[in-house]
């Protein structure tokens, strides 16, 4: 199975499955992630069409772009969920990573891990944490495979469940959970998107919260969004730099620690070390 590959995710956008034309324009949007639909944005009359449309998307080679491809299909829990999950397993060629809503228990993730590997698919998983229950839970859910990338905070559905406002003050310590949770198990952690079209400036202060809280990056809802998300989550030149020397010196030490300008640097600071050399990468610097 694929290990995990440091990769920028500071931005992601959804495209409809039912709308496979809207693909390439999602692809060529700026964003790091493009997610296929099939969850809530798809009406439940449409759901079989959806899926077929969407995994039907993958059954040519995909362009090595530095998008990363992700389908989010239905919860498991569901009925629509577990159609989805016959239909990847049959297929001889599977989304790269399957994104999942509502995951409550680690149990939902481990038995898709198992059907994944029996079915001979590497398919990586995205996590959304969104509810009380897998808040609760989040811990346990970021270290039970070693499938998860990353985890995403689904901030509309778990203030519904709060019954507070979607504010960032409101949630605060709901995002502060799914951040710990993902920094204990080495995830990158995606906040959720930003609703309000008409308030560019108030997205751009929410993701300079969350980024200075431990996001790595937020979702949008339109492709005029996107540039601002992956300024604000691209590490300044100093810090690239930085982690460039100090990749450069681990791995010629190859020891678990190097001092670096008189500080410690320890090998666990080695993974974000990539993560930020894999964004200047991406932009081609």
């Amino acid at each position: 199975m694929t290990a995990r590959i440091p990769r920028p995710r500071r931005s992601f956008i959804f495209t409809p499955g039912l709308r496979p034309d809207m693909f390439p324009k999602a692809l060529a949007s700026g964003a790091d992630i493009v997610c296929v639909e099939l969850e809530d944005g798809i009406a439940p009359k449409d759901k079989a069409e959806a899926r077929q449309k969407a995994l039907a998307l993958f059954e040519q080679p995909q362009a090595d772009d530095g998008v990363e491809r992700i389908v989010r299909i239905n919860s498991m829990r569901e009925r629509f969920g577990i159609e989805d999950v016959q239909a990847i397993l049959a297929t001889g060629t599977p989304p790269p990573a399957l994104m999942l809503p509502k995951v409550r228990t680690p149990d939902e993730v481990v038995i898709l891990d198992q059907l994944l590997t029996e079915a001979g698919h590497e398919t990586r998983l995205h996590v959304i944490i969104e509810t009380n229950e897998g808040l609760e839970a989040a811990f346990e859910i970021a270290k039970c495979s070693d499938r998860i990338d990353a985890m995403f905070f689904g901030g509309v559905d778990m203030a519904a469940e709060l019954q507070c406002q979607n504010s960032f003050e409101s949630m605060i310590y709901a995002r502060s959970r799914v951040v710990h949770a993902s920094a204990t198990a080495g995830l990158d952690v995606i906040d959720v998107p930003f609703l309000d079209l008409d308030d560019p400036e108030g997205m751009r202060i929410e993701a300079e919260k969350v980024r200075d809280l431990g996001f790595a990056g937020k979702g949008s809802v339109h492709p005029k969004q996107i540039a601002v998300l992956n300024q604000v989550f691209t590490p300044p030149a100093d810090k690239i730099a930085r982690a460039r020397r100090i990749i450069v010196e681990f791995e010629a030490a190859d020891t678990g620690l190097v001092v670096i300008d008189g500080k410690l640097i320890e090998k666990p600071v080695l993974r974000e070390m990539y993560r930020v050399v894999a964004i200047a990468d991406r932009m081609g610097g």
